[in-house]
Formats: C-alpha cells, sequence, structure tokens
C-alpha cells in the first residue's frame, strides 16, 4: 500500500501503541516544506509541543529558528519531525518500546519526503538513526552516508538552553549542513 502524508497524519492521531498516548494532549506530527531536502529529527516533543501539537515551540523552537536564520535557512525550507510522536512525561528519554512503536511513522515521513540531509538533534536521535553508540559531545558535525543520503548530528536546541555555551558550535554544525547542502545540490 502506498501511504500519503494525510494517512501518516491521521495514523499518529489516533496512534495508541504505546502507553503515551493515555498521557499525551496532542501527538505530534512532522511539520514543514514536504518536498525538502533537509530533515530534522530530534527525540521527542516537549511540553510546549504537547500542548499545541507543534513541532519545535516554545524556548527550544526560538533558539533552532535563531540557528537557522544565523546560518540562512528558515522553518520553509525543512522538515522537522520527532522519532516518537508524543510527550514523555517529565521530559524523560522515550523508552524503547515507544521508539519502536512511533518508528514506522518516522519511516514513512522519511520515504515520502526522500531527504538528502538528515540532521539528527541530540543524543537519542542520533543513537536510534546514525548508530546506537554515537557520542553526540564527540562526533557532532561528523557525517555518514546512507542510501544516497547524508547524515550528521548536532546539540538538540534544549542543550544550549541548559549550556548556552555551546551555540557556537552548533551554530557552526549548522553552517556545515548549509554547505553540505550547496554540495549535494552540485552533484
Amino acid at each position: 500500500m502506498q501511504y500519503t502524508w494525510d494517512d501518516i497524519s491521521q495514523h499518529v492521531m489516533a496512534c495508541t501503541e504505546c502507553p503515551l498516548s493515555r498521557t499525551r494532549h496532542l501527538p505530534v506530527m512532522g511539520r514543514g516544506n514536504r518536498q525538502a531536502d533537509i530533515m530534522l529529527i530530534a527525540e521527542a516533543p516537549g511540553g510546549c509541543e504537547d500542548e499545541q501539537g507543534i513541532p519545535f515551540v516554545g524556548r527550544s523552537g526560538e533558539i533552532l529558528d535563531r540557528l537557522l536564520r544565523d546560518c540562512g535557512l528558515d522553518r520553509g525550507e525543512i522538515y522537522m519531525t520527532n522519532i516518537i510522536k508524543c510527550h514523555p512525561p517529565g521530559n524523560r528519554d522515550p523508552g524503547e518500546e515507544e521508539k519502536e512503536a512511533c518508528f514506522p511513522h518516522l519511516k514513512y515521513e522519511t520515504f515520502l519526503l526522500k531527504p538528502r540531509i538528515i540532521v539528527c538533534l541530540g543524543r537519542v536521535a542520533a543513537q536510534r538513526i546514525i548508530s546506537p553508540d554515537f557520542r553526540i559531545t564527540r562526533q557532532h558535525g561528523t557525517w555518514v552516508c546512507r542510501k544516497n543520503c547524508a547524515l550528521t548530528a548536532t546539540f538538540h536546541p534544549s542543550a544550549i538552553l541548559r549550556e548556552p555555551s555551546r551555540y557556537k558550535s552548533v551554530a557552526a554544525d549548522f553552517r556545515e549542513i548549509v554547505k553540505k547542502r550547496s554540495q549535494l545540490t552540485q552533484t
């Protein structure tokens, strides 16, 4: 069966595959340009996202917007999503059962989008998408290529809230993402 964006969205809205469906306010489907060549993947919606059903709102969203603006991008050029679509209580890391239950949604989003670049925001996303032993502090900004897609990871914007000195290195990672995009566009 060939899924559409509407099919995925409807399934996410009605999903009860894991216990998080009982504690969420709103599931958070990915959002952005559905023809984007850059896909940002974080671990899970935060509290503001849970209230609004939109990824990257609140203080982390403000930092993401600043990072995008500083490297010459905006939300209209990218697609943003999370590994899981429901907010884990207390902002805890998502459990394996929760990640497994939601992973098909992310796979379909990726299949429909066909991004040339995937950027994992944070350790949890990088360990699920790039490598289980990925170390965000040592490996952020490095690249791997799989199935004609360049993958990298950087700190989640919420990490900058906790440690503002990280902004500079994350901004450098975003500039490299734009540079990689330019290189891939030329090929």
